[in-house]
């Protein structure tokens, strides 16, 4: 029990990290938006072509938590030790080579990965041009409801 809730707080840990953490994003200066996200779909319908989707199913080994004697008022009896099982978890293990012909093919489009903060709501107010303009301090990305990335400029 106790080791599930370890396990479940680290993953909302994890997640909250991840949710609030810089955004990898794809850039090349001056790049038309509409081209990058074209790019962007292709490389990844690509590197799924090359690399599907392979789950495994995998267990975290089982934990052994031993016997103790617990005494009260000078009876003492003994507590059995007991077994918990490991969570069954699926993995992809294609996923990180799906990325890295996606990176590759980006990459071999000109656009390079980098991390840019997430945008505020007052730097999401700022509207995106058709092109991708110079990074600056006040530059920051968004994700859309569609999934798409948006890269601001100004703040």
């Amino acid at each position: 029990m106790r080791r599930s809730l370890t396990v479940t707080a680290a993953a909302v840990l994890l997640a909250f990290a991840t949710a609030c953490g810089p955004l990898p994003v794809y850039y090349k200066q001056g790049a038309e938006v509409s081209r990058l996200q074209s790019d962007e779909l292709t490389c990844a319908t690509q590197a799924l072509k090359d690399a599907p989707v392979a789950n495994e199913i995998r267990q975290h080994p089982p934990v052994f938590y031993p016997g103790r004697q617990v005494c009260h008022g000078g009876k003492c009896y003994y507590r059995p030790g007991y077994w918990v099982d490991g969570g069954i978890y699926t993995v992809d293990v294609n996923k990180p080579l799906r990325k890295r012909l996606e990176k590759s093919c980006m990459a071999s489009k000109g656009y390079q990965q980098i991390a840019l903060k997430r945008c505020t709501q007052r730097n999401a107010a700022v509207p995106a041009g058709p092109r991708l303009a110079p990074l600056s301090e006040a530059s920051c990305a968004q994700r859309t409801r569609d999934g798409s990335i948006v890269i601001r400029t100004g703040g």
